[in-house]
């Protein structure tokens, strides 16, 4: 937060997943050399078929309903079944029994859509059990919705003898097994293993990590739109992809402490004031003191200024000073050997962030190392730095973003910390369009703004008023600026909620 030349900072300080779409992820896995298991009668058993085009790690299938949903699993698990089962999609009784029957018979079960007798077409389902009001389809029979009766009736097709047993070689991650209650069934009666899972990201989740990095070759069918970006995270999990410090995200567990500057230039903060050496045992020294406050984990960075805001247009006019990556190198490989992690901040003047960015890919390509930006100095055409405040645009933000999501995607990174500076509401424009969705980043705002202790606690309550879903917060000690500054025990227990990221300048 700083400007070259001499300029001092300039000190502001601000005054002022949705509804629920339930999911499926469906992984198939038989053995293909299994002989095909049989009823008490003689016929086969529906068999299962792998769909999926094996290039891609993911079939995501969306959007989808609870309804759509069993079809789509059948479509995708199942090669053929003489016996199927349709439900009533209005009445939830009907689709509990039905469900039960067909579980029963070891057969697909679907609810009556429009796509239904497609479906059941597709698989040769000569007969077909109806329970509650259905359309009509070939070889339907009706049963009445009562358990008994139901029961009854699996047993005339079965015969006495057990369903036959089932190898559940595969993976159905599901929000609400209860709710998509229907399509698990049919998962499980092609194979599969459930685990029920808060959110679809498997990486927050150990039993489901490691169960599918046990079975690194098995595909993945995920349902509906909240699996969009599954990709990675499954990605991840396979490849056991971790953090520096360990674990596979970067934040949630861990408070990181950064020193913030510019090598070799004291007035833009405090990692400029000492040479590399000193600068790493400077923050170890810094997460010790934190340490001794807490039990929580506490990882130490550099926050290393990249391009710095400039009084002059220099050569290119963009009245930012680029910092060559052969200049920043001593700081970023003495950071990865001593297991400090490093975030680069631009003050891109009047080019973009997302030009600036592409000038470090080298190093954003290297597992310990994330991105900044810093609106104050984004400026429009004919503004000045220390003039004027600078802002950007959410739009921008985010192709800034997805530039680098894509990069840690591409290069199979762990994910990047990824940093938002803001002291003011106006620095973002349209906060509320930040796309925070991206598995491959951490988003986290930080809190800048420098001055007494009570205008600070301020701009912390107001900035994270109405914020973006998902997104991590940082706070930062002004060592020179803040009236008083907060040591390490105050810092703790004063911010709260616990930042995820304390910065010193």
């Amino acid at each position: 937060m700083s400007v070259s030349s001499g300029l001092n900072r300039v000190t502001l300080i601000c005054c002022a997943v949705a509804a629920a779409l339930l999911v499926t992820a469906v992984v198939v896995g038989r053995d293909s050399s299994a002989p095909t298991p049989q009823r008490a009668d003689g016929r086969d058993v529906p068999t299962s078929t792998q769909t999926r085009d094996p290039s891609e790690p993911v079939d995501v299938i969306r959007p989808v309903s609870t309804v759509q949903a069993p079809t789509e699993i059948s479509r995708r698990l199942f090669s053929a079944s003489p016996i199927a089962v349709l439900a009533d999609a209005a009445d939830p009784e009907a689709q509990r029994v039905a469900t039960a029957t067909a579980v029963g018979l070891g057969v697909p079960v679907l609810v009556d859509t429009p796509e239904a007798p497609t479906e059941l077409t597709r698989l040769g389902a000569t007969q077909v059990l109806t329970f509650g009001r259905t359309q009509a389809v070939p070889g339907a029979r009706a049963v009445p919705v009562d358990d008994a009766q139901a029961a009854a009736e699996v047993a005339s097709l079965r015969g006495d003898e057990p369903a036959p047993s089932r190898t559940l070689d595969a993976i159905v991650l599901t929000r609400s097994e209860q709710a998509n209650a229907v399509a698990v069934a049919n998962a499980r009666t092609a194979g599969a293993h459930v685990i029920e899972l808060a959110d679809a990201d498997p990486r927050r989740n150990p039993e489901a990590a490691a169960y599918l990095a046990e079975h690194p070759q098995q595909p993945v069918i995920a349902l509906g739109e909240a699996f969009a970006h599954v990709a990675y995270p499954l990605e991840v999990v396979r490849r056991d992809i971790q953090q520096p410090t360990g674990g596979y995200l970067a934040l949630g567990g861990r408070t990181y402490t950064a020193m913030y500057g510019h090598p070799g230039a004291p007035q833009l903060g405090v990692l400029g004031e000492q040479g590399v050496r000193a600068s790493v045992k400077r923050v170890e020294r810094l997460a010790r003191k934190y340490r001794r406050v807490s039990s929580s984990t506490f990882v130490p960075m550099f926050e290393i200024i990249a391009t710095v805001a400039s009084s002059s247009a220099g050569k290119d006019k963009d009245y930012s000073t680029e910092t060559s990556v052969k200049k920043l190198l001593p700081l970023v490989d003495a950071a990865e050997k001593a297991g400090i992690y490093v975030v680069l901040d631009l003050q891109p003047g009047r080019t973009d962030f997302l030009t600036q960015a592409r000038r470090y890919q080298s190093l954003l390509e290297r597992p310990h190392v994330g991105l900044a930006l810093d609106p104050e100095w984004r400026l429009k055409k004919k503004q000045k730095h220390l003039v004027q405040i600078g802002s950007v645009t959410a739009a921008e933000i985010n192709r800034t973003s997805a530039w680098l999501a894509d990069l840690t995607r591409e290069k199979a990174l762990p994910q990047k910390i990824f940093v938002l500076h803001q002291f003011s509401l106006s620095m973002i424009k349209n906060r509320s369009s930040l796309d925070t969705t991206r598995p491959e980043l951490a988003t986290v705002i930080h809190v800048d703004g420098s001055g007494p202790q009570g205008a600070k606690q301020d701009t912390w309550q107001v900035l994270r008023r109405n914020a973006p879903a998902g997104v991590g917060w940082g706070w930062k000690n002004f060592v020179d600026e803040d009236s008083p500054m907060l040591n390490a025990r105050e810092t703790w227990r004063e911010v709260k909620p616990h930042p995820d990221l304390v910065t010193y300048q």
